[in-house]
């Protein structure tokens, strides 16, 4: 069983679009190549579920770990949220899994969504706005997001510039329009007992973000997609005081491994009370861990 005192950190943001290992949709190698070579991954990216649990469990930290479905506007098939979770139960010592669904899926969506929670011990859930082309505050997505807060579960959503596509013609055809994240505030405001989680420092909208976080108290912030010596000071002045019970530990795993995040992070100018809090217990909070 997962048992966070026996951790020295918990990852809120980890990915597991490879979990059995294998993918055969055209382009799909080119894309995946693109990300690693955007990111400096290893040359083993991107690793399995099983693989990662190991490389988690090695470190003693947890992680949250999530597919993403963005078949319909990538072309790329989606990794069945049911194998995931039945993969991450086999590693129920250090994973947490959380699933995703396109908004686009409507009723049928929050249909899955419900049945995940109930049936397969999913702990929230994932939207990539920029993959999933669409802006988080359109009406259409709204009956997923009922089901979400009726289940009482995060959603955690991608925020600002993406390494998706990022080197591709085109940018592989991905908008960055959509993840500003002031399109979340409608968001926290209409659900306001649905904990919402705007995953990355928000570039180039930190501001909105920081703005849209202090203003809402449903919303928080994970630290994951960048390496901590870039962060911008206003991100880490807000971390250290008005916002240090809610932002969130998160590497951006395997893009970003956590050895190379928490190493960065220690020279980070962050108060010593306020480290514990980002790193480990604002996640236990946020997850009632």
């Amino acid at each position: 069983m997962f048992d966070p005192d026996a951790f020295i950190a918990i990852d809120f943001h980890t990915h597991a679009e490879e979990p059995c290992g294998t993918h055969v949709d055209d382009g799909y190698p080119e894309f995946q190549a693109a990300m690693a070579k955007y990111f400096g991954a290893p040359s083993e990216y991107p690793p399995t579920l099983p693989e990662t649990a190991a490389y988690f469990r090695e470190r003693k930290i947890g992680a949250v770990i999530f597919p993403v479905d963005s078949e319909r506007e990538t072309g790329f098939r989606r990794y069945n949220n049911e194998e995931m979770a039945e993969l991450a139960a086999e590693h129920s010592d250090v994973l947490i899994p959380f699933a995703s669904i396109d908004p686009a899926k409507g009723k049928m969506g929050a249909r899955e969504a419900r049945r995940l929670v109930e049936h397969f011990g999913i702990r929230g859930f994932k939207f990539h706005p920029t993959m999933q082309g669409f802006y988080p505050n359109d009406r259409s997505a709204y009956v997923l997001y009922e089901a979400i807060a009726e289940a009482g579960v995060p959603a955690l959503f991608h925020t600002g510039q993406t390494g998706v596509g990022a080197g591709m013609r085109g940018g592989n055809d991905m908008r960055l329009k959509y993840s500003n994240p002031l399109y979340l505030d409608d968001v926290a405001a209409e659900f306001p007992d649905m904990q919402i989680v705007m995953a990355h420092p928000s570039f180039p909208w930190q501001e909105e973000a920081l703005a849209v976080a202090t203003h809402k108290h449903n919303v928080w912030i994970d630290l994951s997609g960048w390496s901590p010596k870039y962060f911008p000071p206003i991100l880490v002045k807000y971390a250290n005081s008005l916002l240090k019970h809610r932002v969130l530990f998160g590497s951006d795993w395997p893009a970003i491994t956590p050895d190379r995040w928490l190493k960065d992070f220690e020279k980070l100018e962050i108060k010593e009370e306020v480290k514990p809090l980002i790193l480990k217990e604002n996640a236990r909070r946020l997850l009632n861990i």
